[in-house]
């Protein structure tokens, strides 16, 4: 922290050597210098399920259906059109004319591959949730396909639109998953020349992207991104002049970043929900004290979230009385269980659950440390003592996987999914992820999904929303608001999906 705000302190410094030749470079070279601290093992975007590989996806792969930034309205991709056959079968056009990026060309079959592939258990992708509801593809024709699942899903069309890149069959075929991850190519707008796992990702404009695209074509030849340990080094890459482009950006930098002359910071709430993880489930150690409701009861009474949104996340942050984006689809906070922040009545409870000297408990988090230790100081203040385990993202998942995390703070973007399908079942619905394992919440959440009655839907949902809040199963803690700093000579916008798009950029 202290480096941090040296940086800033010394901006006048900084900005002297923004002013010179380093700055402009790249602008001349047509690259745009990207940092994230959210590295990236594999790039192979259904084997991660880290932001940054969603984000690294659709700069490099197309799917069949495009959702509009700015009105979410669906259109056509590598699809030309579809129709529902019944409402568990759905029929795609394909476009004619697409190339990948090794010059194959795009038919129903990469289509039925792709799907096949990411609906087969065997696979093993890393968010099943995605495309667990798909039964399987089959090619009508070389430019048909029909896809038939396993249940009505009414948000099929934005999972093809967000989650469901098109692999090319042959080459993932030839190459295996390994070679795929080291070399994967896709038909979106710019192809990766280089992927390094953990340290760098490379792309170029492909100039053979097909004409007419919403997507249009890309405006920047070059992206360059870079994988580095932290949001300092983030902020020393942006400031010196070696970067171009950042985002989640600290709260506290936002003002001092624009009185700065070459870089500038822009912020835009996104539907990321940052949350807290609890072991009701006793998947890290039976009995633990997690497992008891009056126990989960006090650590939501014992957490300030508002003040943690107004105060430390900031730009507009809320706390969602239920466990999703308020304005998914199914998202009902009326039917959310609401806990006022009473620290008195935390201890009440702890002391009525046999824990009137509190405990201690280890609590794993991979976001800012500053949020964190505001977490940790309000459990402390009723007597639980959290032991803050602050890893990188990528290991915090897979402890959480292995169900090695008592208390876990993270956050979930419903890859941008604007319907509670995309976050309660990852949540609650039997997976890596659920710390709940509730049988009647899972049955619930299935009969939300498999209906595509809106009314059913919302029944279903309320209820699961209703147990999921009064059993304090999984703590929402405030929407993110995405802070993104950058060079004042890149133009480039922000939308609420969370989904930087620099094939819509350009220079200034």
């Amino acid at each position: 922290m202290l480096r941090r705000n040296l940086l800033l302190t010394g901006a006048s410094t900084t900005a002297g050597l923004l002013t010179g030749s380093g700055a402009r470079a790249q602008k001349a070279q047509d690259t745009v210098r990207i940092v994230d601290r959210f590295a990236l093992p594999n790039i192979d975007p259904y084997y991660n399920s880290l932001r940054t590989g969603l984000v690294q996806a659709h700069q490099g792969w197309d799917t069949l259906v495009h959702r509009d930034p700015e009105t979410f309205e669906l259109k056509p991709l590598l699809a030309t059109e579809w129709r529902w056959v019944d409402p568990k079968q759905l029929e795609f056009t394909l476009r004619r004319g697409v190339t990948f990026h090794d010059g194959s060309a795009f038919s129903a079959d990469d289509v039925v591959y792709t799907l096949n592939l990411a609906c087969n258990p065997d696979s093993r992708v890393a968010t099943p949730s995605n495309y667990s509801w798909i039964a399987g593809a089959e090619k009508v024709d070389d430019f048909k396909v029909r896809v038939t699942l396993r249940q009505p899903t009414p948000a099929a069309l934005e999972y093809f639109a967000l989650v469901i890149p098109m692999y090319p069959a042959a080459y993932r075929q030839r190459v295996g998953p390994e070679g795929y991850a080291k070399a994967p190519i896709g038909s979106g707008p710019y192809r990766i020349t280089r992927f390094e796992p953990g340290a760098a990702v490379e792309y170029e404009r492909f100039d053979q992207y097909w004409g007419g695209s919403p997507k249009g074509r890309p405006a920047i030849r070059k992206l360059n991104v870079r994988f580095v340990p932290d949001p300092t080094t983030e902020m020393t890459e942006l400031l010196s002049g070696r970067a171009d482009w950042i985002w989640n950006v600290n709260p506290d930098q936002f003002d001092n970043i624009n009185r700065l002359p070459s870089v500038q910071a822009v912020r835009q709430e996104s539907m990321r929900v940052g949350y807290l993880s609890i072991d009701a489930a006793g998947r890290s150690g039976a009995g633990n004290p997690l497992t008891n409701l009056k126990v989960r009861q006090a650590i939501w009474h014992a957490i300030d979230r508002e003040t943690i949104a107004n105060r430390l996340i900031t730009g507009g942050s809320r706390v969602p009385p239920a466990p999703c984006y308020p304005s998914q689809f199914g998202c009902d906070g009326a039917a959310a269980v609401l806990y006022d922040y009473n620290p008195a009545k935390a201890k009440a409870l702890l002391a009525e659950a046999g824990f009137a000297n509190g405990f201690e408990i280890e609590m794993v988090s991979y976001v800012t440390p500053q949020w964190t230790a505001s977490v940790q100081s309000y459990l402390a203040a009723v007597g639980i003592r959290a032991r803050v385990n602050q890893m990188q993202v990528a290991a915090a998942v897979q402890r959480a996987w292995e169900g090695r995390n008592p208390l876990y703070m993270g956050s979930w973007g419903s890859y941008s999914v604007n319907d509670v399908s995309a976050i309660l079942p990852v949540m609650f619905g039997g997976g890596s992820d659920d710390y709940a394992r509730d049988p009647e919440l899972q049955a619930l959440i299935a009969r939300g999904g498999s209906t595509t009655d809106e009314e059913e839907r919302k029944t279903a949902y309320s209820a699961a929303i209703r147990r999921a809040t009064e059993n304090a199963y999984w703590l929402p803690l405030h929407t993110y608001v995405t802070i993104y700093g950058h060079s004042r000579q890149l133009d480039f916008k922000p939308y609420r999906d969370e989904l930087p798009r620099f094939y819509l950029a350009k220079w200034k």
